[in-house]
């Protein structure tokens, strides 16, 4: 038996077609005879999409209304090809638990008249049924809303209307956007905070997702209020629209058919928009970036990363990587090359890509000419390992550091910037992203690097401090920061990645100044010592500055301490490092150790006087201990 594309989507009833007998085996006997319930649902793949037919629905309304009988047997869904048929759209915010899904649209007809009347009451009911009317005014046989022509229990027809969903839209003829929180007859042309105090001002359709490409993809977009009433059109409001949304005006009315935008800009677009599902903040944007992808509803922020790496796996577009942290300055770990949110590109808004010669001739401002010999090839491709991705990137070394780089990327922020730069963190061979605020002071070198788009571990790590010895010596603890870790026992997290400890000598009053800190999930300390130093009323000012010091270049600190322990160690590790103190004689003596079965770290301080004033070299010396080495409690 051959099954029309419409019943690929179920499971009959065996019971049911056997009774049927051959002269009903056409797929609209079958289809009229047999009930709802005696279909089931499975995930199948639909190569077309369901649609309202307009009459039909607003027949049924109509009966129902008048109180007569309805025929069960009309459809109202129909399946349909976007390519072919002339359809509205509509586009609108979900009301939850007010809308009206598949599976109630295909049995209403059927439901007892108590739950009719509850579903016809519905917001939701009401936007489909005056977008019926609407389509039916404009002669429009067919209309879509996504809340009743997918069937959601399905995840193969889900995950396929969510891929389609751009062009869905790009095919409609028209799209009615419903602003349910406009009451005035009129399109708002100025932020209004008292009505829209939680959308930046604007209706809240504009800070919605999915909207962002139901606004760009159709090139008819009518603005309807409360009331249904039309408030403009796309083309006539683009001005206002561009100040919403901060798409450019041509964008706005030709669509990404033509000059398509790099892909920062686009991202840009969607910074301050939010949606209900987290994992929504990626699928929302897969037409606009021109891609495809499987959905996995409870991955969360993967798959922005997983939207990320099919936008690279098809595309050059080095914009993709010129994102800011959205963090507070000096709180961002290295981590993954990918950005965790569209929110990191809201300030891409300008961003264009250069092309090659225009990128050649600001890097021969930097770079010796004959370097620049054929290397196009170099920089217009990388791809994906198991490693990172693979690229060749212009880079500048920080001032004193092997770790820290300045990173060159083809794009820039306006017509006459230079190119873009981002910060990068080099571990173990391969590159993660971080801000930095270093100095670049070296000359720029081309290098293949891998940038790393999986994460790095986040383990909390507890240090636990012994400084009694520096009491005994006349040397205090008189300020630390963050304030909360002003005890002996601290946990540092990704989020307070870093401890600052400033003490001060009673006899000179020189100071010096402990970090504690972690980085690429490893624990690290680092003693700054200054004769010039001394104890000043802005002391706390200065501990604020050492702190952020200390977090701009904790890669830098987190290498030279894990180069300290490179090896295997049986049990643990303990690092020492001596450390001459300021306008004296002594020297100060900083130990941890780390066990390997855990994440404490025990710190101790020793103060020794070497009156013949020898050399020390403050670098880290690591030795493997055993079980019973010296200041290790009993677990």
């Amino acid at each position: 038996m051959t099954v029309s594309p419409q019943l690929q989507a179920y499971h009959f009833n065996p019971a049911i077609v056997s009774d049927l007998g051959p002269s009903l085996i056409r797929f609209k006997e079958v289809w009229t005879l047999l009930d709802v319930n005696d279909l089931v649902e499975t995930d199948v793949h639909l190569s077309s999409m369901r649609l309202i037919k307009v009459e039909a629905f607003l027949e049924r309304e109509r009966l129902i209304k008048e109180g007569k009988p309805v025929d069960c047997r009309k459809n109202v869904l129909e399946f349909g090809d976007d390519g072919v048929k002339e359809y509205a759209i509509l586009s609108h915010r979900w009301v939850e638990q007010k809308e009206v899904d598949y599976r109630e649209m295909v049995k209403f007809a059927k439901m007892a008249v108590e739950e009719r009347d509850e579903i016809r009451q519905r917001d939701g009911y009401q936007k489909i049924l005056q977008s019926c009317k609407q389509a039916q005014k404009d002669r429009y046989e067919w209309l879509w809303v996504d809340t009743c022509c997918i069937d959601k229990r399905s995840s193969a027809e889900l995950s396929e209307a969510i891929n389609s969903m751009y062009r869905w839209y790009e095919n409609a003829k028209v799209c009615y956007a419903y602003l349910h929180d406009v009451p005035a007859s009129s399109f708002p042309t100025a932020k209004d905070w008292e009505k829209y105090p939680k959308f930046d001002g604007w209706p809240e359709w504009f800070s919605r997702g999915w909207t962002l490409q139901e606004l760009i993809a159709p090139s008819n977009v009518q603005f309807l209020n409360k009331d249904w009433q039309s408030i403009g059109d796309k083309r006539m409001l683009a001005r206002t629209l561009v100040d919403i949304t901060g798409i450019p005006k041509h964008i706005l009315i030709h669509g990404l058919r033509g000059n398509r935008p790099c892909v920062a800009q686009i991202m840009s677009w969607a910074a301050n928009r939010t949606t209900t599902r987290v994992e929504d903040r990626a699928y929302s944007l897969m037409g606009l970036l021109d891609v495809n992808m499987p959905m996995l509803y409870g991955e969360e922020k993967k798959a922005y990363h997983r939207l990320q790496l099919e936008i690279i796996r098809a595309s050059n577009d080095q914009s993709i990587f010129a994102w800011r942290p959205s963090g507070i300055f000096g709180k961002e770990q290295p981590g993954s090359i990918l950005a965790d949110d569209p929110s990191f590109f809201r300030s891409c808004g300008r961003m264009e890509l250069m092309g090659h010669d225009e990128y050649i001739q600001f890097l021969k401002k930097e770079v010796p000419e004959e370097e620049l010999d054929s290397i196009e090839d170099r920089l217009g491709t990388f791809s994906i390992t198991n490693r990172g991705i693979q690229i060749w990137l212009f880079l500048r070394p920080c001032r004193d550091s092997h770790t820290l780089f300045e990173a060159w990327l083809p794009c820039r922020c306006g017509r006459w910037d230079s190119p873009v730069t981002i910060d990068l963190a080099l571990w173990e061979s391969n590159y993660y992203r971080y801000l930095c605020a270093q100095i670049p002071e070296e000359p720029l070198q081309l290098r293949q690097v891998y940038l790393r788009y999986q994460g790095l571990p986040h383990c909390n790590t507890t240090f636990e401090i012994d400084d009694s010895a520096l009491t005994e010596n006349g040397i205090t603890c008189y300020s630390t920061n963050p304030k909360k870790f002003s005890g002996d026992t601290l946990t540092l997290t990704s989020t307070d990645p870093l401890c600052v400890k400033a003490y001060s000598d009673s006899s000179t009053k020189h100071c010096f100044v402990v970090g504690l800190g972690q980085s690429f999930g490893r624990d690290w300390i680092h003693v700054v010592s200054d004769d010039n130093t001394t104890l000043q009323p802005s002391w706390e000012v200065d501990v604020r500055f050492e702190y952020f010091q200390m977090l701009i270049e904790a890669p830098e600190h987190a290498q030279a301490m894990n180069k300290a322990r490179s090896g295997s160690e049986r049990y643990g590790q303990v690092c020492i490092m001596q450390t001459r103190l300021p306008q004296t004689t002594s020297t100060l003596q900083t130990s941890s150790v780390m066990w390997k079965s855990s994440r404490m770290c025990r710190v101790k301080f020793d103060v020794f006087h070497d009156p013949g004033f020898g050399d020390v070299s403050s670098e880290w010396t690591a030795f493997d201990v055993g079980v019973g080495s010296f200041f290790c409690r009993s677990h």
